[in-house]
């Protein structure tokens, strides 16, 4: 990767007060030595209030084991606002990334500019600028409207930039769970076809052979089925991140996601209600710390629910 990640430029706060650990302690005590003997309920709302970070990751347990050369950063009290939406919950925030999982029907971005509609996006800048009113947030990928799963975004464009051009190397583990439709011949397997983007009928088309497309790589593994249901759970990990790609790869095995109205060739039902697409897991190099971070989400419920899968 051609550029460095000290080149990126940090989110910056003010009125920080920044302590460096000397010797291995509990945060609680760390704060308390640091702050003048700070009564431990004060340090407790500090950490209750997401206002205390260590190495840049927001802390809330007190008993958080510190390590020499540790940073805490505690921020002033206009700053760390909690996230709070019914259909977006904060996973991970640090001084240049924020983790989020979002529900089934909150878009990533607006679809036009100048659109009201919320969505992930802009709960996130409003989340951000009530703290800090010059604060940006930035997209760096996105999910379709009825995914569900995990989301990182950058906190400066410099940051966006770079993970956007370094995506592939960054990734480390992309990993969704679908409930598809039919029973899998072959229980596991690696789809590659070239996918084709029409814009204007917002529509993807997939072909074996290279047609000028762009190539798609679908990792698939069947977890669990149900004969009587005829569905199927899948584990995908994706070698490619194109647009629609798992929806498109799985209709062209003819197992499209459950609920899929868009490639389900015609049968838009789906006893959870929803496209049965969710993005799991996400795991990638921190660009910053250069250190690599996982998150992980459970398996949506409505999936085990609508099916009561047998192994």
């Amino acid at each position: 990767m051609a550029e460095t990640t000290q080149e990126l430029i940090m989110y910056k706060k003010k009125d920080d007060t920044t302590l460096r650990v000397e010797q291995p302690t509990a945060l609680l005590d760390f704060i308390q030595s640091k702050m003048g003997g700070m009564a431990k309920t004060s340090v407790k709302q500090l950490l209750s209030q997401r206002r205390v970070t260590v190495n840049g990751a927001v802390q809330t347990r007190h008993d958080t084991p510190l390590q020499s050369g540790d940073t805490v950063v505690i921020s002033s009290g206009r700053g760390n606002i909690q996230l709070h939406h019914p259909k977006l919950r904060m996973v991970f925030e640090d001084d240049h990334l924020i983790v989020v999982e979002k529900q089934v029907g909150l878009l990533t971005v607006p679809t036009f500019p100048g659109s009201t509609e919320t969505t992930v996006f802009s709960i996130l800048k409003a989340y951000v600028r009530r703290q800090y009113p010059r604060a940006g947030i930035y997209t760096v990928h996105r999910l379709d409207r009825e995914t569900s799963g995990l989301l990182v975004f950058a906190k400066t464009p410099e940051l966006q930039h770079y993970m956007r051009t370094y995506w592939r190397q960054l990734v480390t583990k992309r990993t969704y769970v679908a409930v598809a439709e039919g029973i899998f011949e072959q229980k596991e397997g690696k789809i590659t076809t070239w996918l084709t983007e029409d814009k204007r009928n917002a529509m993807v088309y997939s072909s074996p052979v290279d047609d000028g497309g762009d190539i798609a790589i679908t990792n698939y593994k069947v977890v669990r089925e149900n004969a009587e249901k005829d569905l199927s759970m899948v584990e995908l990990n994706l070698e490619t991140g194109r647009t629609n790609q798992i929806r498109v790869h799985l209709a062209s095995k003819g197992h499209p996601v459950s609920g899929d109205r868009k490639y389900g060739h015609g049968n838009e039902f789906s006893p959870a209600d929803r496209l049965c697409l969710h993005a799991r897991v996400l795991e990638f190099i921190h660009p910053a710390t250069e250190q690599t971070v996982h998150f992980e989400t459970p398996v949506p419920k409505e999936f085990n629910r609508i099916c009561s899968f047998l192994h």
